[in-house]
């Protein structure tokens, strides 16, 4: 059975068109939906003309948006040595290697981002099972297996964004709050959309942005011409 949406959903869905509009228009709909108890995250989500099966298509990466994404994550490490202190002091809420790695693959998941230090990598790997299907594996591509666990662990908990495409080739996250103001989120979802657009696979043929939607938590979306 679908989803079953309430009243005022179902309002601002009348009001939504199939036709594209341009960042700045769209950032204004979603906001004039997103009024309710709570500050609703804003997302966007691309479908792009990439081959999710070709390895060279996959897109992962991440970046810090202009003016953030208007919550704090939670960040572990898996290192050794002096960097587990200097993990904690940067605000990891866990760091460490052997008791960590025990933890998680015990079902703690208590946590939004991953960061490994490269010669650990090998004992976190045997994760791979538990934190790849959650995206939560630390990668190279992704920037969370690094030697800098202080600069890695400050940029992620004030909201550096992760990001990879699914299997039917859509890219989704997280662009701000429906508290932001719309000049700024109009400037991180452009920022996004160019640094997605530089990212283009060389193989990738035809249309690259296929469709483009903004969103609310609680809102019907809106699609956005790129």
């Amino acid at each position: 059975m679908g989803r079953q949406h309430g009243k005022r959903w179902r309002q601002d869905a009348e009001k939504t068109s199939e036709d594209p509009i341009s960042v700045e228009e769209a950032v204004k709909v979603v906001l004039g939906f997103a009024k309710g108890k709570f500050d609703q995250t804003i997302e966007l989500v691309c479908n792009l003309g990439i081959d999710p099966k070709q390895a060279d298509q996959a897109l992962r990466g991440s970046l810090s948006l202009p003016h953030g994404i208007g919550s704090t994550r939670r960040v572990i490490v898996f290192c050794e040595g002096d960097d587990i202190e200097k993990a904690t002091a940067a605000g990891a809420v866990e760091a460490g290697l052997d008791v960590l790695v025990a933890k998680v693959q015990g079902g703690w998941m208590d946590f939004d981002v991953a960061i490994a230090t490269p010669p650990v990598m090998r004992a976190v790997s045997r994760l791979g099972r538990v934190l790849g299907p959650q995206g939560k594996m630390p990668s190279p591509k992704s920037g969370t297996v690094t030697p800098d666990v202080a600069g890695a662990v400050t940029e992620y908990a004030a909201g550096k964004l992760e990001y990879r495409n699914d299997s039917g080739g859509n890219v989704a996250v997280p662009v701000g709050k429906a508290s932001f103001d719309s000049t700024k989120l109009a400037e991180n979802i452009e920022a996004f959309l160019e640094h997605i657009r530089r990212r283009r696979p060389t193989s990738a043929k035809g249309t690259y942005f296929k469709k483009v939607v903004l969103t609310a938590t609680m809102t019907p979306s809106v699609r956005v011409a790129v």
